[in-house]
């Protein structure tokens, strides 16, 4: 059953609904970048993952979808939302304090090269293939291809802003590799349950290094970018990326590589130079 869904033909809604994930995931490098210029970026993180938690649950109510799964699992969530919500959100928007989004985007678009690293190294069933290597070449070099010469224009901003959003890239191959274990619970459950442990754990955090004048702005476009962000480049994104058909192609080389080109293509067109 498992070979038949990841070796089956992706029809037209499928691909439909990559591009879609792809340019709400790109998106999310242009509004960050917009947030990060006024709100600490460990704060828009909470931001972040708390209103998208907000937005999901009240969807969970509105379905009459339990939220019970979650509650059985503490542990295994709270591993997900480390390592798909806190490390990497974490990172990334502190690197975007620095560099632009559209190199951002490309450091990002390692991701699946460390995806097929890691499932490599922790799974039985996902083996390194030359398939995948020239997959990952596709999408990384399609990222850099759709930017064009913006990127070399680009390319400055200190060493420690282009290394975390890499790390984030490396965290983010570790969370496609561990959610393959929440395969037995709705997509909308999981989105929620890793976004609401996320926020209950960057709660504390942020309103122990900062002041309420530090992380509360009265831009109007600062507000925007956040609840943009959230909305519909966390909390929607997440639901699609984690749904079926797609679900059971998370690691696939091609159908990975092709969403991270049209994420990382997409931020160029908002296009934010920093």
């Amino acid at each position: 059953m498992r070979t038949a869904v990841l070796s089956r033909s992706m029809s037209v809604g499928d691909w439909g609904q990559l591009v879609l994930l792809g340019f709400l995931w790109g998106g999310s490098f242009f509004f960050a970048r917009i947030a990060v210029a006024e709100i600490p970026p460990l704060a828009l993180v909470l931001y972040r993952v708390s209103i998208a938690a907000l937005v999901l649950h009240l969807w969970l109510g509105l379905r009459g979808i339990s939220f019970a799964p979650v509650l059985d699992r503490p542990g295994s969530f709270l591993v997900l939302a480390l390592l798909n919500n806190v490390i990497p959100f974490s990172l990334i928007f502190s690197g975007q304090t620095q560099i632009g989004a559209g190199l951002a985007s490309v450091f990002y678009a390692t991701t699946p090269l460390w995806t097929i690293l890691v499932a490599n190294l922790l799974t039985s069933d996902e083996k390194l293939s030359a398939a995948k290597l020239a997959g990952v070449a596709l999408g990384m070099a399609g990222a850099a291809i759709m930017i064009g010469p913006g990127l070399l224009s680009g390319l400055g901003g200190p060493a420690w802003a282009k290394l975390a959003v890499i790390g984030a890239a490396i965290s983010y191959a570790f969370a496609v590799v561990y959610a393959k274990r929440f395969k037995d619970i709705k997509p909308t459950v999981v989105a929620t349950g890793q976004l609401t442990v996320a926020a209950i754990l960057m709660a504390p955090i942020v309103l122990f290094l900062y002041s309420p004048e530090q992380i509360v702005t009265s831009s109007i476009p600062i507000w925007t970018a956040i609840l943009v962000l959230a909305v519909f480049t966390t909390a929607f994104a997440f639901c699609i990326s984690i749904s079926s058909p797609l679900r059971g192609q998370r690691t696939h080389p091609w159908s990975r590589c092709w969403c991270l080109s049209v994420r990382s293509c997409s931020a160029p067109c908002f296009l934010v130079k920093g």
